[in-house]
């Protein structure tokens, strides 16, 4: 079996070819809200695979540093201001027009086309703008919209006076799905959580169980098809957890300041994340509870938190490059949604099922599910920094651009763990090199974040009456067809390596600590033993 020892650095020179294809011509307002990192490398891939008349594009953002670059580009529909809740529905009715009485219940004609009736596309990827308000905006406009990442509005993170549960993500997706729940189910599409994760790492997880049955000689009549059948499948493979396991080794050519978060995404959308609590989806094997664990008092019920922050919050993972490593519990929607998609329940008259927990039934399975981020040594640094100074942020933050970073990789993937095979890591390892040669305007990080926008994209204009939809429940072969060529190495991983790893004296290990009480030696891989 495949460990972690001899596995080499990714060669940054089998660089895979790249085939631009234009999937659509848009001819409609693209507005784009946000342009930092991500916003910079989305744009040129939309410029590669969409045809659109550059006067039909908007940019909004308060930080205008970026404007001149973009009127050189031949970009001149450049807003300098910020989306808040009391102007975001002048400034998108100022560019889509006011909704039209038949399109504010949000119900549209059937074959309506892509090009024809409907109004417009809206990318968010900006931070502190409400994901459900704008969201709720666009669709009684006829406008398509996606987003990263359930956002709010500004304040939201830091709310001193509203209580940990309050500031979860669970709680926002709660009103993602309450707005899900009372819409059409074919209103226009509106995607929401469709970056890298969230995102790819939920179309990598359908593939990675896909590889799982086959390398299991578990015998599948079909694929699946619905959420109750990928549900089963993953019971059946017996899967007790998914860690979203990734490694970022991108260093800069510039050591790192003192006073300055740097990163290679988003500083705000991390620090703001990383304050939040600890939360993971929390699976039916766990025998053992947090002691500052809380349950959620409604909704889906699929996912715990903790009383403390993400981004302070230790635990042990494994990514194939590197092996075995500390991650941070870093809050994130797929932690949630993964769970939620991936719950077995038995309804009333014994009908086994899958849902999103809002119609009741016995739990039967679910998986444990949670981010375990290394992110890049910069921004470890700046963690450090940022928790032992106070719990203050820098007064600087820096994203690293792909002129800034002197070399290494960042790997993304889902770790598969608990079942017969032990765990299989399956993801993207793509490097700076790699990342440079494939796309402008973005590093590695970026490239699997604005990838995935792309097909996202693609696949709303080809499905245009989904509704409100999450990452899941996008086609993922459709998805990484699309993505595929800009992930770099993309492979599946064995692993014998386990959380008890290093806890437990063995014949290579004296184990000169005794191991938490909590450990739990029978079941490797219950989350006592995650946990630093």
């Amino acid at each position: 079996m495949t460990t972690d020892s001899g596995i080499q650095e990714p060669n940054a020179s089998t660089v895979p070819p790249t085939v631009p294809r234009v999937f659509h011509a848009l001819k409609m307002p693209i507005v784009m809200v946000g342009f930092g990192s991500i916003g910079r490398g989305t744009l040129p891939l939309l410029e590669r695979h969409f045809k659109f008349d550059k006067s039909q594009v908007h940019v909004i953002d308060p930080d205008d540093k970026r404007f001149a670059e973009l009127r050189g580009r031949g970009y001149a529909n450049l807003h300098h201001l910020g989306l808040t809740r009391d102007n975001y529905i002048q400034v998108l009715t100022s560019i889509y027009g006011q909704p039209k009485p038949e399109e504010q219940d949000g119900k549209y004609k059937d074959g309506d086309g892509v090009d024809g009736s409907f109004r417009g596309v809206l990318i968010n990827v900006s931070v502190d703008t409400s994901t459900v308000d704008i969201m709720t905006a666009c669709r009684a406009l006829g406008v398509f919209y996606l987003d990263t990442v359930v956002e709010p509005w500004k304040g939201f993170y830091f709310d001193t006076n509203a209580g940990h549960a309050a500031r979860t993500n669970y709680a926002m997706r709660e009103e993602v799905i309450e707005l899900k729940h009372n819409s059409s189910p074919n209103s226009i599409t509106s995607i929401t959580c469709c970056g890298a994760n969230p995102g790819m790492v939920s179309f990598l997880l359908k593939e990675a169980l896909i590889k799982l049955a086959k390398d299991t000689n578990t015998a599948l009549s079909r694929e699946p098809e619905t959420r109750e059948e990928w549900a089963a499948l993953m019971q059946r493979l017996g899967v007790k957890g998914v860690h979203i396991a990734e490694r970022d080794t991108q260093v800069a050519k510039t050591p790192k300041p003192p006073n300055t978060f740097c990163c290679t995404w988003s500083a705000e959308g991390f620090l703001s994340e990383g304050n939040q609590p600890a939360e993971l989806g929390w699976g039916t094997h766990e025998k053992w509870f947090p002691p500052n664990g809380h349950r959620h008092d409604s909704g889906c019920g699929a996912a715990i938190y903790m009383d403390q922050p993400g981004a302070n919050t230790r635990i042990r993972s494994w990514c194939p490059t590197l092996g075995a490593q500390y991650g941070f519990l870093v809050t994130h929607n797929e932690s949630i949604s993964i769970a939620d998609y991936f719950t077995v329940r038995k309804q009333k008259g014994g009908k086994v099922t899958s849902d999103d927990g809002h119609t009741g039934g016995d739990i039967l399975f679910r998986p444990t599910v949670h981010y375990a981020y290394h992110p890049c040594p910069d921004a470890v640094l700046s963690l450090h920094e940022s928790f032992g100074h106070d719990r203050t942020i820098q007064p600087v933050l820096k994203v690293y651009t792909e002129d800034e970073i002197a070399s290494g990789f960042d790997e993304l993937g889902v770790l598969l763990y608990g079942h017969s095979k032990n765990a299989l890591w399956y993801g993207s390892t793509l490097s700076h090199e790699q990342a440079i040669a494939l796309a402008p305007d973005q590093n590695a990080t970026g490239l699997q974040v604005t990838s995935a926008i792309v097909a996202g994209l693609v696949w709303a204009l080809e499905n245009p009456h989904k509704g409100v939809t999450e990452a899941d429940e996008l086609d993922y072969k459709r998805c990484l067809d699309i993505q595929r060529p800009y992930l770099g190495k993309l492979h599946g991983v064995y692993t014998d390596w386990t959380p008890l790893n290093g806890l437990l004296k063995t014949a290579t290990n004296q184990c000169l600590f005794e191991p938490p009480k909590r450990t739990n030696v029978e079941d490797p891989w219950q989350f006592s033993n995650v946990l630093v």
